[in-house]
């Protein structure tokens, strides 16, 4: 692992010990090889490692495809941990579970132009006090929207979860956008960012809780506030669909 990231996991866990922060997300991302099959891995993550992270007290493991068809087609998986003492454990205790290892084989064992991905890619993201846990959808959600917003530098960054943390989750609750997850991203790409996820019933219900964010005077007061002004510079939205056995 890239020493970068060993020292901000490192300094992470000793803000994580003063300050008592709640959750830590990864986020992975698999990207496929083109018109090749994924069943290899979806079997993995169904039949073994799902149950093994549950196994390990780990729950509401989200697992994910885009919507529409846009290639290269990639699959996410998101995981919960309580901390980033759990994040590292939980290498070590799948390398020891012997039924995990055993329900892992075909995966594990399989030949090398059987693994249908290109590559993995992963962010850690430190939940916010905002929204301290990951929040299960209360209603059967078949839609996702995952957004990851950028910041020029880590004082941008800072101002943006604070004008959430302050101001935005209480419009979000106002206008029907209901949030799975959200942090501070601490390992990854595209950094400095936050991710957040939101979870919808279906199109239109997505189309009118935006459609409600924008006029809310609450919103309209804090875009006029210099602390907020120039917090974020770029936003990524992806729309995702719970693959069948996501927990999510």
């Amino acid at each position: 692992m890239d020493l970068r990231i060993l020292s901000t996991i490192f300094l992470f866990s000793l803000c994580t010990t003063i300050t008592g922060q709640e959750e830590v997300y990864e986020f992975r991302t698999y990207e496929l090889e083109y018109f090749s099959p994924a069943e290899v891995l979806h079997n993995y993550f169904e039949q073994a490692l799902i149950p093994a992270l549950n196994r390990m007290g780990i729950g509401n493991v989200g697992a994910f495809e885009e919507t529409g068809e846009a290639l290269p087609k990639k699959i996410y998986l998101l995981i919960a941990y309580e901390n980033i003492q759990a994040f590292q454990a939980s290498k070590d205790a799948l390398a020891r579970d012997v039924k995990y290892l055993n329900d892992a084989k075909s995966y594990l064992q399989a030949a090398e132009e059987s693994i249908p991905y290109k590559r993995i890619s992963t962010n850690l993201i430190r939940s916010t006090p905002g929204v301290p846990k990951l929040v299960k959808p209360a209603d059967k959600a078949n839609l996702f929207e995952l957004r990851i917003y950028e910041s020029h530098n880590e004082d941008a960054l800072r101002r943006k979860v604070k004008m959430f943390n302050d101001s935005e989750f209480g419009i979000f609750e106002d206008v029907g956008l209901p949030v799975v997850f959200f942090g501070s991203n601490i390992a990854g790409e595209q950094m400095p960012c936050l991710t957040y996820l939101l979870a919808f019933k279906d199109k239109a219900a997505h189309a009118e809780a935006w459609a409600k964010f924008g006029p809310h005077p609450e919103w309209q007061r804090i875009i006029k506030l210099e602390e907020y002004a120039n917090a974020m510079n770029d936003i990524t939205r992806v729309f995702l669909k719970p693959l069948p056995y996501s927990q999510l």
